[in-house]
């Protein structure tokens, strides 16, 4: 039997590069707005600048020196880290309770599913707004209803609940997308198998839905994190960082660095330490999906 042999055609020089010149548009456009951007913080945090923003003096390690003995950072980290659970615990359950509901088709389903996905669509600075109205200690639907008159954007207890509680039910409408499309992938068959075995609606769920919804929920809890880390606009109109430091999250703390007391060097020692922060629980997550799939 004759051995087949397989010659490989040569291509030219331009037809190996032709596929990075369709990707050139995109790779001018990240380097422009996002590497050289993030290149340029890393070097303005080895420096003290002035109120112009314009380095002044090389300091190596010092800003981050500072940054690390500091305890108001280490406070907005601690901050940070509660203000993140919240949102994600808030936004992944309402997601994903509500994309349940709209499972099954029913009478009005488009209405909910329109309800349920719209806090996508809404401003989060006009919605922050709203909702510091509700919470009014003394006209606010919430004390109204509770029959109380606490203001609770103003208490250190129920600040950072309240913000984000908000941020996370703005976050809940893309979640819901989400769900919803993990949900309609999954084959009835199972649904169909599990019935003829005598599986009951609690164990369709455990057995079925759930298994079948991990790498949704994996993408949607990695994403919700991410986001939640980046969280300002609630923040800065709802209770800018206070009351004390109650609200003080890394972003803000960046924020009021950069454009309230003009350190824009330690400002960028802060975004680059905060970079590092969100890397490593980004990597810690993949490797606790991959070790939970092995």
């Amino acid at each position: 039997m004759e051995q087949v042999k397989i010659i490989k055609e040569e291509r030219s020089l331009v037809d190996r590069i032709k596929g990075y010149g369709y990707l050139l548009p995109a790779i001018v456009i990240l380097c422009l707005f996002m590497f050289w951007p993030f290149i340029q913080t890393i070097y303005r945090s080895s420096f003290l600048t002035n109120n112009m923003g314009e380095n002044a003096q090389f300091l190596e390690l010092g800003n981050y020196q500072e940054l690390l003995t500091s305890s108001s950072f280490w406070n907005s980290v601690l901050v940070t880290l509660h203000f993140v659970l919240i949102v994600v615990v808030v936004g992944v359950s309402i997601g994903f309770l509500t994309a349940l509901l709209c499972q099954k088709t029913f009478p009005g389903i488009k209405f909910f599913s329109t309800s349920y996905a719209m806090p996508m669509a809404i401003a989060s600075a006009g919605m922050a707004m709203i909702f510091q109205v509700m919470l009014n200690p003394t006209v606010g639907i919430v004390n109204r209803v509770l029959g109380t008159f606490t203001n609770y954007l103003a208490t250190p207890d129920t600040a950072l609940l309240a913000v984000g509680i908000l941020t996370g039910w703005l976050n809940s409408g893309m979640n819901f997308l989400y769900f919803s499309s993990g949900l309609a992938s999954i084959d009835e068959s199972l649904y169909e198998s599990g019935s003829i075995d005598g599986a009951n609606g609690l164990q369709k769920f455990l057995f079925i839905t759930l298994p079948s919804l991990k790498p949704t929920l994996f993408f949607v809890i990695v994403t919700n994190v991410i986001n939640a880390f980046q969280g300002f606009g609630q923040i800065n109109i709802l209770t800018k960082g206070g009351p004390g430091q109650s609200t003080n999250v890394i972003v803000y703390d960046i924020y009021r660095n950069a454009f309230m007391n003009y350190r824009y060097g330690f400002a960028s020692a802060e975004s680059v330490v905060l970079f590092v922060i969100v890397m490593v629980l980004t990597i810690i997550m993949f490797r606790f999906r991959k070790g939970a799939n092995n």
